[in-house]
C-alpha cells in the first residue's frame, strides 16, 4: 500500500484499486490547487497499469462542500471545474465518487461525473450556484437531467434547494447509502466494482428523456414568481438543452453560465453573499462574550412573542413577562403557535416543542423573576417614558453583570441607559417582525456600552441563526432612519400625483419583496403615527410634511391588523381603499398641487437616490461601520431585492456622478429634502466608490 503524496489530492494503492483522498481543510473547497491536483491524479492513475478501479473521497467532514470562496471575482485559473468533471468522467477505469457532510455545487458536479456514487447517511446535496446569480457550470445543468430526469432537475437548480441522502437515492443522483468511515466505504465500493456487484457507468452516455411540459411548466413558473431574477431563466436554457449529446449541451452551459457571469445581477448577489460574513468584522470581536443561557423578555405581543420563540429555538431558556395573567397567557398562545408552525415546516420535532414549553418556558407577572437572567430583552410599547420605567425596575433586580437590552426601534438608547446604574450594560438588540423568522438584529452601541456587550449581541445573533449588524445610535439607527426617508420619498410621489399602488408595483417591479405602502400596512399605521407626533414638537418648519398617514390612521384604519389602511385587507385579497384614495385628493387640493403622472422609473430613481442620500449621511455619521453594513441591513431586514446587493451596491452601479445630478435636479423642487451629501461630491469628483470603503 503506497501513499504518493502529503499534498491537498493524494493516492493510495492497494492492489488493484487506488484511492484518492481530498484534504482541503475546512470544508474541502474546490480550490484550484484542489482542481489540479485531481487532474493530476487521473493522470497518473490512468497510466498505472496496476490500478483498476478508482475511488474518490473526502478527509474531515465533508466531501466537496463548493466553491473555493477567496477565488470569487478572480480570473479563472486552469484546469477549470469543467475541464475536472470531463477528465474523471473520461477515465477508462471506473471512478466510484464516495459522499457526505455536503457536496454542493462543484462537489456534486464531480461527484456526477464520476461513474457511481456512494452517499453516507446525513449527506446533503444541492445546486446553490443560482442564489449566487449563476448557473452550475461544470455539466451540472447536463448530468443532472441525465441521472434524475429533467424535471428534478429543473426543481434542483432553479431553486438552489438542498436535499438529503434518502432523496438523492430516490432520484437515482446516488446508488447507494453506505454507513461508515469514508475511507472504508471507498475500499469496499471499488472491491464492489472489481467484483461485479456495483454496476458503473459514465453518466454522459445515458439518454435524458425529453420533458417539453416540464421546461414550459418551469418557464411559467419562473416568469410568475421571479421576472426580475436573470440565472433562473437561464438554468432552463440550459437544461432543456441536456436532451442534445453531451458536448453540445455543455457548449450551451457554458455560453449561458458566460452570460450570467457577466450579469450585474451575478454581481450583486455576490456582495449579498459576501455582506453576510463582512457584518462579523467589528471593533469589539476580539471580546470574549458574556455567557447567556436564561433570557427575559418583557412584553407577550407579536415582537416579544417572536424574541422569546427565537431564543426557544435555540436553546435557550426564557421567562415572558406581561402585566397581568391575562396577557401573559395570550403571550404564551403565541409562542405555542410559533413553535407550532416550526414543526408544521420540519423545523422542530413534536417531541422537542413540549419539552421546550415543559422545560424551557415560563411567563411570569413579577419583574422578580428575572433576578437571575443573564439577559433581558425590553420589547413594550414604543414610549420613552415606558422603557425608562422598565429599566428603573430591572437595574433594581438583576443581578451584576446581566445585560439589559432594548428592542426600540427608534428611541435613545444612551438616554434609556442613563437611568440605570449600570450603562455598560446596557445595548441595543433591534429585532425584526417577525423575530422568529426575520434574519436581522441590529446590534445599537450606545455610548457607555461595554465592548464585551457587542461581542455578546453578535455571538446571541449567531446562536439565534440571525445576521448582526452593528449600529450606532441616532433616531432609527441605520434600518430605521433610512426607512423614513424612503417614506417621505414615497410620501412626496403620492401627494404629488402618484397613487400608493402605482408606487408599489413600481418598488416590486424593481425587485423588492414589497412596496412602501404595503409594508406600512404590515407594520401598523399606529407606529409610524406615534413617531411622527413625538418628533412633531421638534419638525422643522422648512420641511415638506404629507397628512395623508394621520388622517387615515384617524379614522381607525391601522392596516392589516384592523382590515384597512393604505389597501383594504379581504376574504378576495388586496385592493387599494377607496376611502384613502378621497383623502388624499382632498389634501392634493388643500396643498394647491395638481397631481402629475410618474413612470416607474422615475419612481424608482426617485425612491432609490432618496435610499442612498441618506445611507450615505448614516455613514458620514458614523452610525454605520461600512456601506456594506448599510447593505447588509437592507437585504435582511427590509425585501431589498438581493440580486441588486444592497443600497450602497446599487450606488456604485448607478454612480457617484449621476447621483449628484439627480440630488440637484430634485432639489429645485425641495431644497430642504434633496442635498447632496458631502461624501457622494467626494466620490463623485474623485471617481471613487462605496465599495472602496468597505475594507
Amino acid at each position: 500500500m503506497t501513499d504518493t503524496s502529503a499534498s491537498l489530492v493524494s493516492i493510495e494503492t492497494s492492489g488493484p484499486i487506488a484511492l484518492i483522498k481530498l484534504n482541503n481543510p475546512p470544508v474541502n473547497a474546490a480550490s484550484h490547487a484542489l482542481r489540479a491536483g485531481l487532474v493530476e491524479a487521473m493522470d497518473t492513475l490512468a497510466s498505472t497499469s496496476d490500478v483498476k478501479v478508482v475511488a474518490i473521497y473526502g478527509a474531515g467532514t465533508t466531501f466537496i462542500a463548493g466553491a473555493d470562496i477567496k477565488e470569487f471575482g478572480m480570473p479563472p485559473k486552469d484546469p477549470w471545474l469543467p475541464e475536472v468533471c470531463n477528465r474523471i468522467e473520461a477515465m477508462e477505469k471506473p471512478v466510484i465518487a464516495v459522499l457526505h457532510g455536503n457536496a454542493l455545487g462543484g462537489g456534486l458536479e464531480v461527484a456526477m461525473a464520476a461513474h457511481a456514487r456512494i452517499a453516507l447517511p446525513g449527506l446533503t446535496i444541492g445546486f446553490p450556484e443560482v442564489t449566487l446569480g449563476i448557473l452550475p457550470g461544470a455539466g451540472g445543468t447536463q448530468r443532472a437531467p441525465r441521472l434524475a430526469g429533467i424535471s428534478a432537475a429543473l426543481d434542483l437548480i432553479t431553486t438552489g434547494k438542498r436535499i438529503g441522502a434518502q432523496e438523492a437515492l430516490a432520484l437515482d443522483l446516488v446508488d447507494r447509502i453506505e454507513t461508515g468511515d469514508p475511507r472504508d466505504i471507498a475500499m469496499v465500493a471499488a472491491q464492489d466494482v472489481l467484483d461485479g456487484q456495483l454496476a458503473t457507468r459514465r453518466t454522459g452516455e445515458r439518454a435524458v428523456e425529453p420533458d417539453p411540459a416540464a421546461i414550459e411548466a418551469a418557464k411559467a413558473q419562473l416568469q410568475k414568481t421571479q421576472p426580475n431574477l436573470f440565472a433562473p431563466h437561464k438554468c432552463v436554457e440550459a437544461v432543456a438543452a441536456s436532451t442534445k449529446p453531451l458536448a453540445e449541451g455543455l457548449a450551451t452551459e457554458r455560453a449561458l453560465f458566460e452570460d450570467c457571469m457577466n450579469s450585474p445581477q451575478r454581481a450583486g448577489l455576490i456582495h449579498a453573499f459576501f455582506a453576510e460574513r463582512a457584518v462579523t468584522k467589528i471593533p469589539e470581536a476580539k471580546e470574549t462574550p458574556r455567557k447567556v443561557e436564561t433570557i427575559g423578555v418583557i412584553g407577550g405581543g407579536t415582537m416579544g412573542s417572536g424574541i422569546a420563540t427565537s431564543c426557544l429555538l435555540a436553546g435557550v431558556t426564557v421567562i415572558m413577562a406581561e402585566r397581568d395573567e391575562e396577557a401573559a397567557a395570550r403571550g404564551r398562545s403565541i409562542v405555542e403557535k410559533n413553535l407550532e408552525g416550526a414543526v408544521k415546516r420540519g423545523k422542530l420535532a413534536a417531541d422537542k416543542r413540549d419539552a421546550i414549553l415543559s422545560n424551557a418556558y415560563s411567563t411570569t407577572t413579577d419583574y422578580r423573576a428575572f433576578a437571575d437572567a443573564d439577559l433581558v430583552i425590553e420589547a413594550v410599547f414604543e414610549d420613552m417614558d415606558v422603557k425608562k420605567d422598565v429599566f428603573s425596575k430591572l437595574d433594581g433586580i438583576c443581578k451584576p453583570g446581566a445585560i439589559l437590552a432594548t428592542n426600540t426601534s427608534y428611541l435613545d438608547v444612551n438616554e434609556i441607559a442613563a437611568v440605570t446604574k449600570r450603562p455598560q450594560d446596557v445595548i441595543g438588540l433591534h429585532f425584526f417582525s417577525p423575530a422568529h423568522i426575520m434574519r436581522l438584529l441590529e446590534v445599537v452601541v450606545a455610548d457607555k456600552t461595554a465592548p464585551d456587550l457587542v461581542a455578546t449581541g453578535f455571538a446571541l445573533a449567531k446562536r439565534l441563526k440571525k445576521i448582526a449588524v452593528r449600529a450606532g445610535v441616532c433616531d432609527g439607527f441605520i434600518g430605521n432612519r433610512i426607512l423614513n426617508t424612503y417614506k417621505a420619498a414615497a410620501d412626496y410621489l403620492m401627494m404629488d400625483g402618484a397613487s400608493p399602488e402605482e408606487i408599489d408595483n413600481a418598488l416590486t417591479n424593481y425587485g423588492f419583496a414589497m412596496g412602501p405602502f404595503a409594508v406600512s400596512d404590515l407594520a401598523g399605521l399606529d407606529i409610524g403615527w406615534a413617531a411622527r407626533k413625538r418628533l412633531a414638537p421638534t419638525r422643522p418648519a422648512e420641511e415638506r410634511y404629507v397628512p395623508i398617514p394621520d388622517r387615515i390612521c384617524e379614522q381607525g384604519w391601522f392596516g392589516r391588523k384592523t382590515g384597512r389602511g393604505f389597501f383594504v385587507y379581504g376574504e378576495d385579497g388586496v385592493t387599494p381603499n377607496p376611502d384613502v384614495l378621497k383623502i388624499i385628493d382632498e389634501e392634493r387640493e388643500k396643498a394647491g398641487i395638481a397631481p402629475r403622472s410618474f413612470s416607474e422609473k422615475e419612481i424608482t430613481d426617485r425612491i432609490m437616490t432618496a435610499i442612498i442620500m441618506e445611507a450615505t449621511t448614516i455613514l458620514e455619521d458614523g452610525i454605520a461601520l461600512r456601506p456594506i453594513d448599510i447593505d447588509a441591513v437592507y437585504l435582511f431586514g427590509y425585501g431589498f431585492p438581493r440580486f441588486r446587493g444592497g443600497p450602497m451596491h446599487t450606488a456604485d452601479a448607478i454612480g457617484a456622478g449621476e447621483l449628484v445630478r439627480r440630488i440637484e435636479a430634485y432639489s429645485q423642487e425641495d431644497a430642504y429634502f434633496w442635498k447632496v451629501p458631502a461624501l457622494l461630491s467626494e466620490l463623485a469628483e474623485t471617481g471613487g466608490t462605496f465599495a472602496d470603503r468597505n475594507g
